[in-house]
């Protein structure tokens, strides 16, 4: 049974509707896990058949139900993001060619890429997954809450500044992590990203930016066949082979990114979290399961306790297994809310 606040359907047993949220304030939502969605960010699809479609968000909804993870969390409408936040991190161009281009009849696509298609709610799906993870950074930095899930698509990771790709449309993370540092003076930010593939948009976006630390795996050789050269020190990726499990993972986390991130010492933590490394994923090749990734939020975690007060913005991206990776992104969230 649910009931509804604005457009959003909310579980019936969720803690607050986002009007009660806030006009209750600071005090209540300190330690509290919020999750940043708006209804059309399922209306954005690429067709019949893509894998990135509006059933992964459905999927992992009804798990969060099922479970009974939803009774902890802080369900929140995600508002548009402005377009001077777009450009904090895209170039006008990126912008335009998403915008200008968005179809007028339904059934109809505008091909930005072969795999990354625009239809006509996509312009305005783009606008409210930037915006969730704007509207949680703001919440988190306020003390509104310790974190959230961005339960939002198009995903964002591969868009790079000068143009979107790989299913992606506007670089979410990095369009979070840019306003935090100009919104709110902000010198040290982490992004951790455990995609089975590269954020290479993420890494083009902080390139030249040590301010930003960089720390992510990725399957290798695989799409975007990126994320090899010329490292810089503050881009920590590490390339493994197809067929690697979560012990392989979890040394390379607790012998790679730990030390960067102890001695980076980051003010906020953003994550994009992928669960196509699962064993399960038809597109990628790794073998986790859904206690790594739990495990690597928690290690995440522990970093945002001692150096970030807390403070982490997490961002679906990859997985498309529909019950795998719904599965592992409530033991994600779960993570998240302490509640394993």
């Amino acid at each position: 049974m649910r009931h509804c606040v604005g457009e959003w359907h909310f579980p019936i047993n969720c803690r607050l509707s986002p009007q009660a949220g806030i006009a209750l304030g600071t005090a209540f939502h300190n330690m509290t896990t919020a999750i940043f969605s708006h209804p059309l960010c399922k209306q954005h699809e690429m067709g019949t058949g893509h894998p990135e479609s509006p059933s992964r968000l459905q999927m992992i909804e009804d798990h969060l139900a099922t479970s009974g993870t939803g009774a902890h969390l802080d369900f929140r409408l995600a508002p548009e993001a402005a377009v001077e936040d777009l450009l904090r991190v895209h170039t006008q161009a990126a912008v335009d060619l998403v915008r200008d281009n968005i179809p007028s009849a339904h059934g109809d696509y505008y091909p930005v890429d072969s795999d990354t298609l625009l239809n006509p709610f996509s312009w305005k799906a783009a606008l409210r997954a930037a915006g969730a993870g704007i509207a949680a950074t703001e919440a988190a930095i306020t003390g509104q809450i310790s974190n959230a899930f961005c339960l939002s698509r198009p995903i964002g990771h591969h868009a790079t500044p000068s143009a979107p790709m790989g299913f992606c449309l506007f670089n979410n993370v990095a369009i979070a992590a840019r306003y935090a540092m100009a919104r709110h003076g902000l010198v040290r930010v982490a992004i951790v990203d455990f995609d089975v593939h590269h954020g290479n948009g993420t890494e083009e976006a902080f390139l030249d930016d040590p301010r930003v630390l960089m720390v992510s795996f990725y399957q290798s050789p695989f799409y975007p066949y990126s994320g090899n050269e010329n490292p810089r020190p503050h881009m920590i990726n590490v390339p493994v082979p197809a067929g690697t499990n979560g012990d392989a993972v979890r040394e390379l986390v607790n012998n790679k990114w730990l030390p960067a991130l102890h001695a980076h010492q980051p003010e906020m933590i953003f994550i994009s979290a992928g669960f196509d490394a699962h064993r399960h994923d038809p597109i990628g090749g790794m073998a986790l399961v859904e206690d790594d990734f739990a495990w690597i939020t928690r290690q995440v975690m522990a970093i945002a306790d001692e150096y970030a007060q807390g403070r982490i913005v997490s961002f679906l991206e990859g997985g498309y297994a529909l019950t795998a990776q719904a599965r592992s992104a409530v033991a994600h969230v779960k993570a998240l809310a302490r509640l394993n």
